[in-house]
């Protein structure tokens, strides 16, 4: 009872489509994708008491992998074909523009903080694989260890039983139930745009909340700086160095303080390819209000592969801010004066 009671008054549920809510000039301002309360909170704490935007959004983003977010953040979930996890996760200053990443990196279950390393101590946007892990090594994160978890190692051996299936591949021919696989010399070609919208729907089938998701974080401090960071496991059962949206600007996250900022989440192999953060900042750059840029960036992607799974929202440099999505329900998380504790808005498809 205590537990519901909790809730009631501390996580206030808004039902809306492309919900836009106005509270402008009041900082600091954080939000995310999904219920993520305590990435928020721990967020929120840091830029409440003085921190930058910047490194409150990378302590958000820690929480978050400490927590493990619904197993698609940090260590210990999403496996890869071999049962491997490994991180992408990116920073983006938007006072600057600069922009630290890593992808596909392994042994160092610290995603965020060495993509902060990234910004803070090279010139570099990314680093990939092991040679981003031996630099966050060497910058003094923990490490090496290992980033599977019981949990993951059980949905993978599940899977494996399963013959392998769902997974990634397209036009091969395996040599076995789990490969290897070769390409099929019988390609199929999709020249009618029904077979385009079949096609693109069987590849999404398998790609939902609880499978293939990001924290992705955007925070305005007290003097009215803007940051993201994203951080993701990426997606499960993946083919071994998949590197989605989580680390790309633009796709995943983007900020600017002239304007605002974005977070995306969803089927990150299609949502990459049109950069919704990038197109929903520029969107209000020329005079959309959060929610129609939103909605904007989203349907973009929809007309092209209508079978996609995904979201963005979207925050404008006054704080104002709206979601929108295709495909499933989405809730994104805010916490800013005036409010006891985060709340949490829903937007329908």
């Amino acid at each position: 009872m205590a537990a519901i009671t909790r809730l009631v008054l501390f996580t206030l549920i808004s039902l809306a489509v492309g919900h836009e809510v106005k509270h402008a000039g009041q900082y600091p301002v954080v939000v995310s994708t999904w219920p993520f309360l305590e990435a928020v909170r721990a967020a929120w704490g840091a830029v409440n008491s003085g921190f930058s935007a910047l490194d409150a959004v990378v302590e958000g983003c820690s929480a978050c992998e400490e927590l493990r977010c619904d197993g698609t953040v940090g260590p210990g979930g999403s496996p890869d074909e071999n049962g491997e996890t490994t991180l992408d996760a990116m920073v983006m200053n938007g006072a600057t523009m600069e922009v630290g990443a890593v992808a596909a990196m392994r042994y160092v279950r610290d995603g965020i903080r060495a993509a902060r390393l990234v910004m803070r101590h090279t010139e570099h946007t990314m680093l990939v694989g092991e040679q981003a892990s031996a630099f966050a090594i060497s910058m003094g994160l923990p490490g090496p260890a290992n980033l599977s978890s019981a949990e993951s190692m059980e949905k993978w051996n599940k899977w494996k039983q399963n013959n392998c299936r769902p997974n990634f591949w397209k036009n091969i021919q395996p040599t076995g139930s789990c490969g290897p696989y070769h390409p099929s010399h019988k390609v199929q070609k999709t020249c009618s745009m029904d077979n385009l919208v079949e096609h693109i729907g069987a590849k999404s089938s398998h790609v939902g909340v609880h499978n293939h998701d990001t924290i992705s974080m955007a925070v305005i401090d007290k003097t009215g700086h803007i940051a993201v960071g994203t951080s993701t496991n990426g997606a499960t059962f993946k083919i071994p160095g998949r590197v989605g949206d989580g680390p790309i600007a633009g796709s995943s996250a983007y900020a600017d303080d002239e304007v605002g900022a974005c977070g995306a989440t969803g089927d990150g192999d299609i949502m990459m390819r049109f950069l919704p953060c990038y197109q929903a900042v520029e969107s209000m750059r020329m005079g959309m209000e959060p929610k129609q840029a939103a909605r904007d960036a989203i349907q973009r992607i929809a007309r092209k592969y209508p079978g996609f799974v995904g979201a963005v929202f979207a925050v404008n440099k006054n704080g104002v801010h709206a979601g929108a999505c295709h495909g499933w329900t989405f809730q994104y998380s805010v916490r800013r004066p005036g409010m006891e504790d985060v709340e949490v808005f829903t937007v329908l498809p």
